[in-house]
């Protein structure tokens, strides 16, 4: 492997805490690295209002599923149901299709809060249960609803094509009136939406569930609408020879990529190709859930298993280059450190690019 390309969703703390949390928190591989390395691009602030986090649209760019200007990308989902559909050997399907995935909506002092999607837990034979019970209800307005996993469900809305809708990262934590889908099917899905809910609400799952302290499912989440047809150029649109650790969505758009518990630092050095990415996604729950004290302990732990032996072997040379693309809830930073760069020894290791997000 020449070069890595490292994203870190959520490396880039909530901006009025940044100074402090980086203060307190000691990463010293990390913080050789950010001070050595080069803005390979400016700082990019996002509309905070936008349909997607920024490590998403950045996901949704490199693999080629929307133009690598982004364009008008922050104004709908990233397009991931037909990756998701091939992903999952479902090839020959025609139509335009939509992710949908169970969720656990809250109600707050005066609005709705969508919770993160991936604290539910939620099991296959739980989830077969919710979905069996939901299907009738596609099936009366002729909509076609296929089982993909247990977080992971699709539904085919031809005449649904331009809506425009909000990833459940982006949405997750917030008052959901904001992301609702708009433009063409909306009044039909929110009537949809509502009859699940309905639905949903006599199942004695959520019951079951509530007693193992578990959040109950009352609610479904669509998003990711794209044209079966696109998924055959997802794969040869991609730069990288080797991905890694890539969760949830994006791993349908490099099927083969290790989960982040099965790799090390040397098995991702060893792999052959130019170019690889690896996706370190500690950081994610803990700033959409806004715990900071959490996230403190995970970039330490990162630091030590990622960071540190990454570090040794760009001053050995057995990685010619790193870049480290850190995100937040609305900035991207994207950096770039080389053996060279890291004998600039006159710059003392620090974490200080983490809170410079004016």
């Amino acid at each position: 492997m020449n070069h890595l390309d490292i994203l870190i969703p959520f490396g880039l703390p909530q901006a009025e805490l940044a100074r402090d949390l980086t203060r307190q928190c000691k990463a010293p591989a990390l913080a050789m690295l950010l001070a050595r390395s080069k803005n390979t691009h400016p700082l990019q602030s996002l509309d905070p209002f936008s349909r997607a986090l920024p490590h998403e649209h950045w996901i949704s760019r490199r693999f080629g599923l929307t133009a690598a200007d982004g364009k008008d990308e922050r104004s709908n989902s990233p397009p991931a149901s037909a990756a998701i559909l091939w992903a999952h050997g479902r090839q020959a399907m025609e139509g335009h299709w939509f992710v949908l995935q169970p969720a656990h909506i809250h109600v707050a002092r005066d609005h709705l809060v969508l919770t993160d999607i991936g604290q539910l837990e939620l099991d296959e034979a739980h989830s077969r249960r919710l979905f069996e019970s939901a299907l009738p209800l596609f099936e009366e307005i002729g909509r076609t609803l296929i089982y993909i996993d247990a977080a992971t469900w699709m539904m085919r809305a031809d005449d649904w094509a331009g809506l425009r809708t909000s990833s459940p990262q982006a949405a997750s934590g917030r008052n959901i009136d904001i992301w609702m889908p708009e433009g063409p099917g909306e009044l039909a899905w929110r009537k949809l939406q509502n009859e699940v809910q309905m639905q949903w609400f006599s199942e004695s799952i959520n019951e079951e569930r509530e007693m193992r302290g578990k959040k109950a499912v009352n609610s479904i989440w669509i998003w990711g609408g794209s044209d079966a047809a696109t998924a055959s150029s997802v794969s040869t649109a991609s730069a990288y020879q080797a991905a890694f650790g890539l969760n949830g969505w994006p791993q349908a758009l490099a099927p083969g990529a290790s989960p982040q518990a099965d790799i090390t630092p040397d098995t991702i050095l060893a792999a052959a190709g130019e170019r690889g990415l690896l996706m370190l996604d500690d950081l994610l729950e803990a700033g959409l859930a806004n715990e900071w004290g959490v996230w403190l302990q995970r970039v330490e732990a990162l630091d030590a298993a990622w960071f540190a032996p990454l570090l040794q072997a760009l001053r050995e040379k057995r990685l010619d280059s790193l870049s480290l693309i850190l995100t937040g809830q609305d900035k991207l930073l994207h950096l770039t450190a080389t053996a060279s760069s890291l004998r600039r020894f006159w710059l003392k290791p620090s974490l200080g690019k983490l809170a410079a997000q004016g």
